[in-house]
């Protein structure tokens, strides 16, 4: 994530700055030799325990108080969506043992009795702190600088700030292990357009890829920003690697975020753990153009309404299966490569043209480039819609948007966070949320708290494409194609009078550089260089 801000750029990085960058400086020192991709998950582990143990010794004080028999019943616990955590599992005995050479054994049976003791934590947690690679210093000294974090901090503020760290080394460690860390973490600036855009307010939201679970945080965050409740929304994924999808479980747990993650090592497309729901938001960044997705044991699957995809590439395969999940209002938004918005291979064209046809394509979001750890193609943003004519957002109706697709062009936007990074500011994240908002709006751009903000195209930045325009460009989707080019500034001046003004400038300049060429000519002459 970034470590400062552009010169250039008045807008706000999406990254946490301070005191999260300097703890992940001393931890990753601590790393030594170690692969990041395998200390990712022994930092991680600590972290999580840490969370889990903070809550429950806030609640435990809190209940000794009231009623110390209550205080070791593990229902208390529970109700508060709180983990039970056995004396053996508490942050307390680990730190006190933390620099004798059995610490990865007590860490292990730490994981273990917390397993044992919540369902939900069942084959999700790290339990190889004893591996004699791992050296146990190292652990000692990761346990005093993860002690560190919350001290003089209580309840909620500790576990708010244990959420942040946790957040921040998960991007960190992404960044790190290059390609790879792409396949758990979407960047926090893209998950938040998704975010932004769609406004989970309440309702069932679903991830069918969901790697560490990136897009549910920032869901729930939203939610808790817009004065909604943790509980609004319900939480669905699936998430095909294991290791993954035990980022996730962490990751949400960490939260408080009460949700239903499925893992299978088939994925969605072969074993749709969630097949027979619907969802009222779908956010998801499927990896790009996978070859090996098995399309061929699936010709005649039912999901595919707008024509089979093809067995070389997945992306249609994602679009079709996140649209067969939409409730009767439902939206979604898709992270896709550029590629998709206008490949014709293996019958792509036809698909795209299918969807378009019947209105499930409601806007398209060009990207700028390098957002991305993993991969240094081109993005863009797809947003499905499964009903158009009057779409709700919470208890407000949308305009009837039939017909018509918004095109937004953001290639311009964000800022270099380091030589290799770009990310989009908080400001260009509301320009582009809000530029849909009043478009899609029943009096095009009555926000929620009663502005108005009527919908206007902007040429090179947004424009309202009827279907008419689409077919003409061949149902290609790219932004750049509808949006123009961005208007020039008219300083006012007639045509005829600049022309005139202009013409004397050069006229003059050219006399002045043939008054020059003499002048070095001359001194050429002097000094013996004459021609």
């Amino acid at each position: 994530m970034a470590k400062g801000k552009d010169k250039n750029n008045g807008g706000k990085s999406q990254s946490q700055l301070g005191f999260e960058a300097e703890l992940f400086k001393t931890a990753d020192k601590l790393r030594g030799n170690m692969e990041p991709s395998d200390y990712k998950h022994v930092a991680l582990g600590l972290i999580f325990l840490k969370y889990i143990s903070d809550a429950f010794e806030a609640r435990h004080a809190e209940l000794l108080a009231e009623d110390p028999q209550a205080a070791e019943d593990k229902d208390e616990y529970l109700a508060d969506n709180i983990f039970w955590v056995p004396k053996e599992g508490r942050w307390s005995h680990l730190k006190a043992n933390a620099k004798r050479p059995e610490i990865g054994t007590l860490i292990d049976d730490a994981m273990r009795a917390i397993e044992k003791d919540n369902e939900s934590l069942k084959g999700v947690l790290p339990k190889d702190y004893s591996r004699p690679a791992l050296n146990k210093v190292m652990l000692g000294e990761l346990i005093d600088l993860i002690s560190g974090i919350t001290m003089n901090e209580q309840g909620g503020k500790s576990r708010d700030l244990l959420g942040r760290v946790y957040e921040y080394f998960l991007a960190q460690f992404a960044g790190s292990e290059g390609k790879r860390g792409g396949e758990f973490y979407t960047p926090r600036s893209v998950v938040q357009v998704l975010v932004q855009m769609l406004e989970p307010y309440q309702g069932r939201v679903y991830d069918p890829c969901c790697g560490s679970g990136g897009m549910f945080v920032q869901s729930e965050k939203f939610v808790l920003q817009h004065g909604g409740r943790i509980g609004d929304i319900a939480i669905y994924g699936q998430e095909s690697n294991y290791t993954t999808w035990r980022l996730a479980k962490m990751n949400l747990a960490v939260r408080g975020i009460d949700s239903d993650i499925r893992w299978n090592n088939e994925g969605s497309f072969h074993k749709d753990e969630l097949r027979d729901l619907r969802f009222d938001h779908i956010l998801a960044n499927p990896p790009f153009n996978i070859s090996d997705w098995g399309g061929d044991r699936l010709r005649e699957d039912p999901r595919w309404q707008f024509g089979v995809p093809p067995v070389g590439n997945a992306n249609y395969a994602w679009l079709q299966h996140i649209h067969w999940h939409l409730a009767p209002f439902g939206t979604a938004g898709v992270v896709l490569a550029n590629g998709s918005m206008s490949s014709n291979q293996s019958g792509e064209g036809e698909i795209r043209k299918a969807m378009i046809e019947a209105d499930a394509v409601d806007c398209m979001v060009a990207l700028p480039g390098q957002l991305f750890y993993s991969t240094q193609i081109p993005a863009c943003l797809w947003f499905l819609a499964r009903d158009k004519s009057n779409g709700k957002r919470g208890k407000e109706t949308l305009r009837d948007r039939r017909g018509e697709v918004l095109f937004i062009d953001a290639r311009n936007m964000g800022m270099l966070v380091d030589r290799t990074r770009r990310e989009l500011t908080d400001e260009d994240i509301q320009k582009i949320a809000d530029t849909y908002h009043a478009w899609r709006q029943s009096d095009w751009g009555q926000t929620a708290e009663g502005a108005l903000t009527p919908y206007q195209d902007i040429p090179g930045f947004c424009k309202s494409a009827t279907l008419d325009d689409v077919r003409k460009h061949g149902h290609v989707l790219t932004p750049g194609r509808y949006v123009g080019a961005e208007a020039v500034e008219d300083d006012g001046e007639p045509f005829a009078e600049k022309m005139q003004r202009l013409s004397a400038q050069w006229r003059k300049q050219q006399q002045e550089a043939t008054q020059l060429d003499a002048a070095i000519d001359a001194n050429l002459k002097e000094l013996g260089y004459g021609g």
